[in-house]
């Protein structure tokens, strides 16, 4: 069984990604684009940086490769990461250049982040605190980098795990059951990054 599968579909933080996971401890970490690999993995990472539409379609046109995710994490309950826009591609729908269907696996839309003051800077780009919502096995508050113009609004408080503030409260994680989500760059996070992917790594959910 492979131990991880960090499914390649284009994303640009692919391999900054992978390296992080190399460096947070990861021995066996299979850059894939096989839907077969990632249905026998006892992980999955979804990288993702763009668009939410052009991620989203580029994940859609390899064969089968949403079948095994959805099989993989909401029928067997093998643990899943997604970063970025890895984790806004889990929304009901995305709202970046009209709206465009996502996975679901997560009620909510993701959204232009529309601060009520002018001062404050679109995209949200830089580092900031990490603030907890309800305990978790692989959050902990802390300082994360971010860069995002768009924000996962949760439909349901419950899978809000982490938030951050940039003019407005802005959801940093989001989790559900063997799921979790993270707006932030674990890869350009430094030492926060990297505990939080070693703690998923030994994730036993």
């Amino acid at each position: 069984m492979t131990a991880l599968a960090l499914i390649d579909y284009g994303a640009g933080n692919l391999h900054s990604v992978h390296n992080a996971l190399r460096k947070a401890g990861a021995s066996d970490v299979s850059i894939t684009a096989d839907a077969d690999v990632v249905a026998k993995a006892d992980r999955i990472v979804l990288p993702g940086v763009g668009a939410f539409k052009a991620c989203r379609d580029a994940l859609v046109a390899i064969p089968g490769m949403v079948e095994a995710m959805t099989d993989s994490v909401n029928t067997r309950g093998t643990p899943f990461l997604g970063v970025c826009v890895g984790m806004q591609l889990l929304a009901e729908a995305g709202e970046e250049f009209g709206r465009h269907e996502g996975l679901g696996w997560i009620p909510g839309t993701v959204r232009l982040i529309e601060p009520a003051d002018p001062a404050i800077k679109v995209p949200h780009m830089g580092w900031n605190d990490v603030t907890l919502r309800r305990p978790s096995p692989l959050l902990m508050p802390g300082e994360a980098y971010f860069l995002h113009s768009y924000h996962f609004e949760a439909a349901q408080e419950e899978h809000v795990a982490a938030v951050t503030e940039h003019g407005e409260t802005l959801v940093a994680a989001v989790a559900r059951d063997t799921i979790i989500g993270c707006q932030f760059h674990p890869e350009k996070s430094q030492s926060y990054g990297l505990s939080f992917l070693s703690r998923f790594l030994e994730w036993r959910p």
